[in-house]
């Protein structure tokens, strides 16, 4: 019995090691990926000359590296970064904003809604905190600044906008949740006796995130409508009469026209989110290039667009079955060759611009990434179960009073101080895989616990001292706007994300409504 004892006191000191020399590795400056993984493999090594770990639990390792490259799911990450990077480099948001500052006129509020409803967009399209908080400051930080508004609010504003796109569908964020959440949710609900529990897919959680997501720009919107001075000097508006109005509309109706397809099919179950990751992938490139085109090219792509959306449509008639015969079958041809031709003009198109292989290079730069700590992650997770550390949290958990809830706030404020140092791709595949099993075995709703982190995640990367949004302001922002400037500019959109995460927690239909009625 002392020996057991003994044993199980080696145990847990090798899982704190683990733990602490975690931290260690990433907080050292070593790229994330070789921490995730080297810090287990060396801890399991150690394990295994101290008799508590066994190597043999190793060879599962390339059975679930396999598993995590043939993911279906997985495979709409690079497509949907792929699309948030065209967006971003072709400068579609530049001109998205001077339209409908012409429209909103010169005044603080009305240039301050225009940031919001353009960050809005730019976040359901491209989901990268760092992408979008640096091209709003690049692009919408000085046209602020000139309509009158305080530097403080500006800087804020731009930093809670850039965060949007964690918890706006479709978002990258969400698809890795989905993935993460309905593995483990599966898991354990079946080491809790039910051997069938419905299935999590990431359409569930794109669906649960939209009226959270909506409901917080609806509060940024009023808090910037009733903070800001109404009289103010006001630029003429450039925007007049049926041209003006359809400048605004060839503005946005592209962008909107895309981010309603790709979420549209998902919620609707026309596509899954891989197929959909695609449409918006090459909807993104066919934007892309008509913003480089000439008329004439513009054509082609626009027809191209239309075909895509006409085989949506057919794939929406047929109900997501092949299409084998009929005039159904000539058009899906027509509309399918039409598009190719448009995206092979497309491509040659930024090939020729010098703006695809930037583009290339940045989804892989990301992608790989993402995909490397995934990998590693699931290394981590192996040796943290071979050290028996999920029967050591379920175990501490246990001990924490007001049951599931209260192991639901000790998470919550564990991913919370996580997101002061570590990326959302990281947290995700370490805390949710590691903490997930003690919350998602009873009847907690899986959606509900997923929006719940990806609102968490959003908080953490806007709070200061050591929010991630902030430190990439302060990178592509003039000297002038000091750190405690952009602090005091932040905090009343903190207080609102935190009310935002309190009224989920206390009303979950919030979250699990619209995923119930699709």
């Amino acid at each position: 019995m002392a020996a057991k004892d003994a044993g199980m006191m080696v145990q847990e000191l090798f899982l704190v090691l683990l733990v602490l020399g975690l931290f260690a590795g990433i907080l050292s400056g070593l790229p994330a990926m070789l921490a995730i993984a080297g810090v287990p493999l060396l801890v399991a090594l150690a394990g295994h000359f101290a008799g508590v770990f066994d190597l043999g639990l190793l060879q599962l390792y390339p059975a679930r590296v396999w598993g995590i490259m043939s993911n279906p799911l997985l495979m709409a990450v690079p497509l949907f970064v792929l699309m948030g990077v065209l967006l971003e480099r072709a400068r579609l948001a530049e001109r998205m904003l001077e339209v409908l500052a012409q429209v909103m006129g010169g005044s603080a509020r009305g240039m301050a809604l225009s940031v919001l409803l353009l960050s809005t967009m730019i976040a359901a399209s491209t989901g990268i905190v760092g992408a979008t908080v640096v091209m709003l400051v690049m692009v919408g930080l000085r046209p602020m600044l000139q309509a009158g508004i305080p530097r403080a609010p500006a800087a804020g504003l731009i930093c809670a906008c850039g965060t949007l796109g964690q918890i706006i569908p479709p978002s990258v964020l969400l698809v890795l949740l989905g993935d993460q959440i309905g593995n483990v949710y599966t898991e354990a609900q079946q080491k809790a006796g039910n051997f069938a529990p419905d299935a999590v897919s990431v359409g569930d959680l794109f669906a649960g995130a939209v009226i959270p997501g909506l409901l917080l720009v609806l509060l940024y919107g009023l808090y910037v409508f009733w903070t800001l001075p109404r009289t103010d000097a006001r630029r003429p508006l450039a925007v007049a009469g049926i041209a003006g109005w359809l400048r605004l509309v060839g503005a946005f109706l592209p962008t909107l026209m895309l981010i309603v397809a790709v979420l549209g099919s998902i919620l609707a179950g026309v596509a899954t989110p891989t197929e959909a990751a695609g449409l918006g992938a090459i909807g993104a490139l066919l934007l892309a290039a008509h913003a480089q085109m000439a008329r004439a090219g513009r054509l082609l792509v626009l027809a191209a667009g239309a075909g895509a959306l006409v085989l949506v449509g057919l794939r929406t008639v047929s109900g997501g079955q092949p299409l084998t015969q009929g005039a159904g079958l000539i058009l899906a041809m027509i509309a399918s060759a039409v598009m190719l031709a448009g995206v092979l003009v497309a491509g040659w198109t930024l090939v020729r611009t010098r703006l695809l292989q930037p583009v290339a290079v940045e989804t892989i730069k990301i992608s790989g990434m993402v995909f490397g700590i995934i990998i590693a992650a699931s290394l981590l997770s192996l040796v943290f179960r071979g050290l028996g550390g999920e029967h050591e949290v379920a175990k501490w958990m246990q001990m924490l009073p007001l049951g599931e809830w209260g192991a639901l706030l000790v998470i919550m404020l564990i991913v919370f101080l996580l997101g002061f140092i570590l990326e959302a791709v990281e947290i995700i595949y370490i805390v949710v895989p590691l903490l997930g099993p003690v919350v998602l075995g009873g009847d907690i709703s899986p959606v509900w616990f997923a929006v719940l982190l990806a609102m968490n995640l959003q908080t953490s990367f806007l709070t200061p001292p050591f929010g991630f949004a902030l430190f990439y302001f302060r990178s592509a922002a003039p000297a002038d706007l000091n750190t405690l400037l952009v602090y005091r500019g932040v905090v009343p959109f903190v207080v609102l994300q935190l009310l935002v995460l309190a009224m989920i927690m206390l009303f979950p239909a919030l979250a699990t409504w619209l995923p119930g009625h699709g």
